[in-house]
């Protein structure tokens, strides 16, 4: 690729990462001001102003066939999306990215071991698991959190497979074990500096599937409970009035399409920023 082509794809990379960065400091910025800001409570029942039309009167996206101020409760369920989000990515990395770097380093039947389970583990989606804790522990958003972050582990983990496995072969980790050095060292000092930027890449990406995967489980019932709003549980709740007001779905539905391709942009935007051989065309 020529100099001029290499730096108009970088160009439209960064494009790319900040319209994906300007949607999720969007949903982030909602969820800021939901904790000290509302126009009206996000749980308040007002039967005297159910189904109140978009922008008129006090509520600017209109009200819910409860009378709950649905700008309120998008505010809010943005603040429930991210936390679901954060924790269930969390939880994935901090469990898949050991397993993997452990699979890439030790290799062998060890580390074959460690994969074949991890390929097990992918077997079960987050739905599924879901609804086997849900059975058990309660529907919850814990629940929620913690099956969406079990089924993102294996992604994870292979990332971190395959990246551990590359720089396991470049000359400085073979100075490294040349001189002695343990293997927890080499981990924390040349394995995983090296493979941080594509786990942040896959922590974005994953951050989109855990957003879609929350809503499809309060949808379904078990993700979050109400009375706290949530993006899935406006939709579940509004599908009764699909035909009549439409607009109940339109808004939660557009804000889990924003955050989705906030997410989804910001990734690949990273993505492509982060690799060495755009960089050079700078």
């Amino acid at each position: 690729m020529s100099a001029p082509a290499a730096r108009r794809r970088v160009r439209r990379l960064n494009a790319s990462m900040v319209v994906g960065g300007a949607l999720v400091g969007l949903v982030v910025l909602a969820a800021l001001v939901s904790f000290v800001w509302t126009p009206h409570d996000p749980v308040h029942v007002d039967p005297a102003h159910r189904l109140a039309p978009a922008f008129g009167g006090d509520y600017l996206l209109g009200t819910d066939k409860f009378g709950r101020d649905v700008l309120s409760r998008l505010m809010v369920g943005a603040r429930t999306t991210l936390y679901v989000g954060i924790v269930a990515v969390g939880i994935a990395a901090v469990l898949g990215t050991p397993l993997g770097m452990l699979a890439g380093m030790v290799g062998g039947w060890s580390g074959e071991l460690v994969m074949r389970a991890n390929d097990l583990l992918f077997a079960f989606p987050a739905l599924l698991l879901a609804i086997m804790l849900g059975a058990v522990f309660g529907a919850s958003a814990l629940t929620a959190m913690v099956a969406i972050g079990v089924a993102t582990i294996p992604a994870f983990a292979r990332v971190a497979r395959g990246q551990t496995l590359s720089v396991m072969h470049t000359d400085y980790v073979l100075a490294a074990r040349s001189a002695g050095r343990s293997r927890l060292a080499i981990a924390l000092r040349h394995v995983l500096p090296n493979i941080a930027s594509i786990l942040i890449v896959q922590a974005s990406v994953s951050f989109a599937i855990a957003i879609l995967a929350e809503a499809a489980l309060s949808f379904l019932g078990f993700g979050t409970r109400p009375p706290t709003p949530s993006w899935g549980r406006m939709l579940q709740e509004s599908q009764e009035l699909l035909f009549s007001t439409p607009r109940l779905a339109f808004w939660p539905g557009l804000a889990i399409a924003l955050a989705v391709l906030g997410f989804n942009l910001l990734g690949d935007g990273l993505r492509d920023w982060l690799d060495p051989k755009l960089r050079e065309g700078r």
